[in-house]
C-alpha cells in the first residue's frame, strides 16, 4: 500500500479516536457536588441595600475577576431578564461561543441558586448538563461558585465570598423583571 494511504488512514483513525474519547468524557456522569452547610448566622447589624441589574453585574464581575486573578477569566456575567454566563470553548482549534442562561433563585439562607434555563453553543444543540460538566471540569472556579451539572444549576455561596471588614452578604430579593435586587449586609458586633 502507498505510504500516503497509510498515513491518511492513521490520521482518520486518530481523529475518530479523539472524537470518541471526547464524546465519552463529556457524556460521562459527573460526580455529585455537595453544597457546604450554611454558616451559622452571625450577630450584628443588618444594612439593607437595593441595587440595579447593572450595578450588581459590575460587582459580581469584579469579585469573579478578583477570585481568578492568576488565571484568565473564562466567564463573563451579564444580567438582562436572566443571568447570562458567556464563555468560549476551543474544540479542535475552533472557538465556539457559549451562552448559558439562568434564572436566579434566592435560597432561605440568603445564597443564590442560578437554575439553568437554556444554553447556546454556537449553532449546536447540547444538553445543559453536558455544558455545565465541561465548564466544571475545565475551569477552576472560586470555592464560593459551585457548578452542579446533575442539578443543572450554579450555586453562589454569598456567605463564603471573602469580604473586607468581616461583613457578610445575603440575598433578600432578586427580581430581574422589576430591576430590583435587594441584599442584606451584616456588619458583625465588635
Amino acid at each position: 500500500m502507498n505510504r500516503w494511504k497509510v498515513a491518511f488512514l492513521l490520521l482518520i483513525a486518530l481523529l475518530i479516536t479523539a472524537t470518541v474519547i471526547f464524546v465519552l468524557w463529556i457524556t460521562s456522569p459527573s460526580e455529585k457536588t455537595i453544597i457546604p452547610e450554611p454558616q451559622a448566622a452571625s450577630e450584628g447589624h443588618v444594612l439593607t441595600v437595593k441595587t440595579t441589574k447593572e450595578d450588581f453585574e459590575g460587582i459580581a464581575n469584579s469579585y469573579i475577576m478578583d477570585a481568578m486573578k492568576t488565571r484568565p477569566l473564562p466567564v463573563t456575567l451579564t444580567i438582562e431578564n436572566q443571568i447570562l454566563l458567556r464563555t468560549e470553548l476551543t474544540i479542535f482549534s475552533f472557538k465556539l461561543p457559549v451562552i448559558m442562561k439562568f434564572d436566579p433563585m434566592v435560597e432561605p439562607d440568603g445564597n443564590l441558586r442560578l437554575v439553568q434555563t437554556g444554553v447556546e453553543v454556537g449553532k449546536l444543540e447540547i444538553e445543559p448538563e453536558y455544558v455545565l460538566k465541561l465548564l466544571k471540569d475545565s475551569v477552576a472556579f472560586p470555592d464560593w461558585m459551585i457548578v452542579r451539572p446533575d442539578k443543572e444549576d450554579v450555586y453562589i455561596d454569598l456567605s463564603r465570598i471573602p469580604m473586607k471588614s468581616d461583613v457578610e452578604v445575603r440575598a433578600k430579593e432578586f427580581n430581574l423583571e422589576q430591576d430590583e435586587i435587594t441584599l442584606e449586609i451584616l456588619v458583625p458586633n465588635n
